[in-house]
């Protein structure tokens, strides 16, 4: 039996699908490449990446101060022509011109984690970092519930990163709200990219402040850096420390009951979202404008909840090996 020309048809239009989604390139671009949480962003792109047919092409500087490289990447990829890029803007000022160019060339560009100012991106995937940093400042009320007028201290991360940004800003907002008797110390020292310049902002400030009752630092390395200031002190178990992420050396220390909890991202989430969002933009389709990828407060109490699990320790294994 001669198949008919509605048969010929649906099939070379299904061949036409499958090979315009395979010759899509997707430019996935880090703030940095070291840390923890920016290998499960990778696993998560690569993961959506394998469901589309898409091939993932992941750069990033190394480190999480150098603009200048970032701004290369996006460049670079623009001349080349992918198909899209998927980007974690290291500066929300210094990245606008770089993705409105790449837009105008005809390559759409999601944003992931931290916010850019500009009207060019397709979409803008991560988490609520304002309504994050108020869910820590939620627990750290909890916790003070009995001694409303603690001294809580906040160690920045880094002029310009606007996921940082909102983040502590919704933690001192939220302080003011849930907290409203307590003594904010200091709020306005940086604690720079590394755990190590992180250390060293850490030491200056409990030496300054040493009669803080909380604190609250803004993602992994600043979380780091203050615990080992704690430690060093002394300190740490005593003072009542809230960080940002997860990696095993913080949730060693939250089991030790050196930090008190963690608000946890959705970094693989973020990842495969984000690619997937970045090859519905290249196949022309309407997406959304912001996609929250959640958020979720982490204590040793609940460490050993499944999704919790799932949540802090992802198989990267199964997707970048």
């Amino acid at each position: 039996m001669k198949p008919s020309f509605r048969h010929l048809f649906l099939a070379f239009a299904v061949l036409s699908v499958a090979s315009w989604s395979a010759s899509l390139t997707i430019a996935v671009i880090p703030k940095g490449t070291t840390h923890e949480f920016w290998k499960t962003v990778h696993a998560g792109a690569v993961k959506a990446g394998r469901e589309d047919g898409a091939e993932i092409i992941w750069q990033g500087p190394a480190k999480e101060d150098d603009r200048k490289g970032q701004i290369e990447v996006v460049q670079n990829f623009t001349s080349r022509g992918v198909s899209a890029i998927v980007l974690a803007p290291l500066d929300e000022t210094a990245l606008a011109r770089p993705v409105e160019t790449a837009v105008k060339r005809g390559v759409p560009t999601v944003i992931i984690d931290s916010d850019l100012k500009s009207k060019a991106l397709s979409s803008f995937v991560a988490t609520d970092n304002y309504a994050a940093g108020k869910l820590a400042a939620k627990h750290m009320a909890e916790i003070f519930s009995a001694k409303p007028k603690a001294k809580i201290l906040v160690m920045r991360y880094l002029e310009g990163s606007a996921s940082n940004s909102n983040r502590e800003n919704g933690f001192l907002d939220g302080v003011k709200e849930y907290l409203p008797s307590c003594e904010i110390v200091s709020s306005n020292q940086y604690a720079g990219v590394t755990a190590e310049s992180a250390l060293k902002t850490a030491q200056n400030l409990l030496n300054k402040f040493s009669a803080v009752d909380g604190i609250f630092t803004p993602n992994a390395p600043t979380t780091f850096g203050m615990l080992r200031a704690l430690q060093t002190a002394g300190r740490s178990g005593k003072v009542t420390l809230i960080g940002f992420d997860a990696t095993e050396p913080l949730l060693n220390a939250m089991k030790a009951g050196e930090i008190a909890g963690l608000v946890v991202q959705d970094p693989f989430r973020m990842g495969y979202l984000g690619v997937k969002t970045a090859v519905a933009a290249a196949q022309g389709k309407k997406v959304e404008k912001r996609i929250d990828t959640g958020a979720r407060f982490v204590t040793a109490a609940n460490l050993s909840d499944p999704e919790v699990k799932e949540l802090v320790s992802p198989d990267l294994k199964k997707w970048l090996e």
